[in-house]
């Protein structure tokens, strides 16, 4: 039986979604969708902490156990937590449906437990030479956010 958790994003009043991880193989698939977003792409990570009591703010910073500089899903140099961006269209919503094999389900460097964030900007993807380009893609606030948990579904 495959691992799989769900983690429902709230925060702005305007954007929610709910989306879904299933661990294949090495890989981790990620699908679902986010609405009430802005056209254009959206930083989407996982951050360390599965704390929303302070709203987004408290989840901290991306999830990094390896201690890397901040880049793009497909780089060797990335944070665990780096997924790079979703594109909402003009109708607000962006499907999401990523593959990534630096996430786990299961494990030391399991992702369940900690928080999932959508961001209010495009992430550069650390390649945008501003000063947070190495730490957070520049990706501006935290719109949406929820805590991934353990699902049977």
């Amino acid at each position: 039986m495959s691992v799989k958790a769900v983690v429902v994003l709230k925060g702005d009043p305007k954007v929610s979604g709910t989306i879904k991880f299933e661990q294949k193989g090495s890989s981790v698939v990620v699908t679902g969708s986010v609405s009430g977003l802005t056209p254009g792409q959206h930083g989407f990570h996982v951050h360390e902490f599965g704390d929303n009591t302070n709203g987004c703010t408290s989840a901290g910073p991306h999830y990094n156990p390896f201690g890397k500089e901040h880049g793009a899903p497909t780089d060797a140099n990335r944070h665990v937590g780096d997924l790079g961006n979703v594109t909402a269209g003009a109708d607000g919503v962006a499907k999401v449906n990523i593959e990534d094999k630096q996430l786990a389900l299961s494990g030391a460097n399991s992702i369940i437990g900690r928080s999932l964030v959508i961001h209010a900007d495009v992430d550069d993807l650390g390649k945008g030479g501003h000063e947070l380009s190495k730490t957070t893609g520049n990706a501006g606030g935290r719109l949406a956010c929820g805590v991934i948990g353990v699902t049977n579904a």
